[in-house]
């Protein structure tokens, strides 16, 4: 099912917080936060056993089975496999992501793309979830910001396992959509190519926002639009520095993110526009995105995010962004909906 008619509605909540991600954050913030998403109307929610080596779906699983099932969707991802087993996780090799999770669980992560540990990932995350099913699934990283000049050689087990399996899982009714979850474009592009892979849409973080759009504008939303799909965007804030933050994609921001940061929020200052809604807003402009995740760990976090999504952005704001060069002139933005 193309995910622009599955998911209910343009915001949904980015869970990779809650898997400790930078922070070690107590279990009742965590369960807050998810309260206060569903309190604000919010119903698709994404997660991944990556995230924290299971930590956030342990998290969002002992929430969501506080409400009806058949009330909100749910994804997540296959790709890593979590044990039971520990291990040393200040010696994880998790490519660019660095140290990202070392507050999660120590529990020992393998990744395998193949049909058994798709099958097996599924069947975990089902448990930690505490559900019956799962809306949609996401093959996790497959890219190289992850593997490096591997990363194709991972896509090509993908493409053989479980692309195959979430194809027939999809066909069977046992989950509703699936596609691809990566903070990179190609592997996207990639998969749109193949005649015998039959996505129905894709999870892309931090390749489609206020300050990285320029690649994923040549090829890959066109062609997501022309085939019918769609694209969730992740990472609206790019990583926080968009709002305030020091990083960007999981590292520290360069001076040049920073500068154009400082560009982009002079102006809004200039019109009242918060950072929030520029990057929200920008996001959904562009008619390949189905939804935004922006992710959280605080519960008082929810509401700017809702509130931001809907608040009223004055036209000469997003004309001065364009005059400026701070977006790419091919970008769609709220203006060229009028």
């Amino acid at each position: 099912m193309n995910i622009k008619k599955l998911l209910p509605g343009k915001i949904g909540f980015g869970t990779a917080p809650l898997g400790n991600m930078f922070r070690n954050i107590p279990d009742h913030e965590a369960s807050d936060t998810v309260h206060a998403a569903w309190s604000a109307g919010i119903r698709y929610y994404d997660s991944a056993p990556f995230y924290g080596a299971g930590l956030a779906e342990i998290r969002l699983g002992n929430v969501l089975s506080q409400y009806p099932r058949n009330e909100y969707i749910i994804s997540t991802k296959v790709g890593r496999v979590i044990l039971d087993e520990v291990e040393d996780v200040s010696k994880r090799d998790l490519g660019e992501k660095g140290d990202l999770f070392k507050y999660g669980r120590p529990n020992k992560m393998v990744n395998d793309y193949s049909s058994d540990a798709t099958l097996r990932s599924i069947e975990d995350s089902l448990k930690r979830l505490q559900t019956d099913h799962i809306d949609i699934v996401w093959v996790h990283d497959v890219a190289q910001d992850f593997y490096g000049d591997e990363w194709l050689d991972k896509f090509e087990t993908a493409r053989k396992g479980a692309f195959k399996v979430l194809d027939r899982l999809r066909d069977e009714g046992v989950i509703k959509a699936w596609g691809l979850g990566v903070n990179r474009v190609e592997p996207i592009e990639i998969i749109l190519a193949l005649e015998n892979a039959r996505p129905d849409g894709f999870l892309l973080a931090g390749r489609y926002s206020l300050l990285d759009h320029d690649r994923a504008l040549q090829r890959l939303m066109p062609e997501v639009s022309a085939q019918g799909l769609g694209i969730v965007v992740g990472g609206p804030y790019s990583s926080g520095v968009l709002v305030g933050g020091s990083n960007f994609e999981y590292a520290p921001a360069s001076p040049e993110i920073l500068k154009k940061v400082e560009k982009i929020k002079a102006i809004a200052d200039q019109y009242g526009v918060s950072m929030k809604s520029a990057g929200l807003q920008f996001a959904l402009a562009n008619p390949a995105v189905a939804a935004v995740i922006p992710g959280s760990s605080k519960p008082g976090r929810i509401g700017e995010d809702i509130e931001a999504l809907h608040a009223v952005v004055p036209a000469k704001f997003w004309q001065e962004l364009r005059a400026h060069n701070l977006v790419n002139v091919a970008a769609p933005l709220p203006i060229d909906k009028n």
